[in-house]
């Protein structure tokens, strides 16, 4: 893999957004499963999220229910790395490489940082090297890095949505 294999998008700025997908993109990410697994995913590790977030704070806040907040985290932690390799075929699929496609360059390096926090938290459980509450607010940390990341993958596909809408006005315009 050469440097320009990972690079972001870069080049001059026209002043116009440079759609998310091409035609054929489009087409291929309407066509395949992993459109609607990450559709399905995606929602179901929010709601362990925000579960998890009630969990975690609870127990720092109260020192009970350690274990719950344990489990929520670990579950938490199961869900991201499900929608993560998911989302490298869906890329795979839509872009042709697994991780660090243009559209999604921004997106993918947050995610390492995401799920390096999350796995920070599954070693400092198993291994025990720090207290609960240390760990909780490992957990803690990654949440809020996981937030700031569904953050920049909601506006992403809204702007792609919002760019198709436009383009199907222009085509409705231009043929009328």
């Amino acid at each position: 893999m050469s440097p320009s294999d990972v690079s972001p998008p870069g080049g001059p700025r026209t002043g116009r957004a440079t759609p998310l997908y091409t035609p054929d993109q489009r087409r291929r990410r309407d066509a395949t499963p992993w459109t609607l697994v990450q559709g399905v995913l995606a929602p179901i590790q929010f709601l362990a999220f925000a579960v998890s977030v009630a969990l975690v704070l609870r127990t720092l806040a109260s020192g009970r229910g350690a274990d719950a907040a344990a489990i929520s985290v670990l579950v938490k932690t199961a869900l991201l790395l499900a929608i993560m390799v998911t989302g490298a075929i869906w890329e795979k699929v839509v872009f042709g490489r697994y991780l660090f496609a243009p559209a999604f360059y921004w997106e993918d390096v947050f995610s390492m940082l995401v799920i390096a926090l999350h796995v920070a938290y599954v070693l400092a459980l198993v291994s025990g090297v720090v207290d609960t509450r240390a760990q909780l607010f490992v957990a803690l940390a990654a949440y809020a890095a996981y937030l700031v990341n569904a953050t920049q993958f909601v506006l992403k596909l809204r702007a792609a949505r919002l760019q198709e809408r436009v383009a199907l006005v222009s085509v409705s315009r231009s043929a009328a």
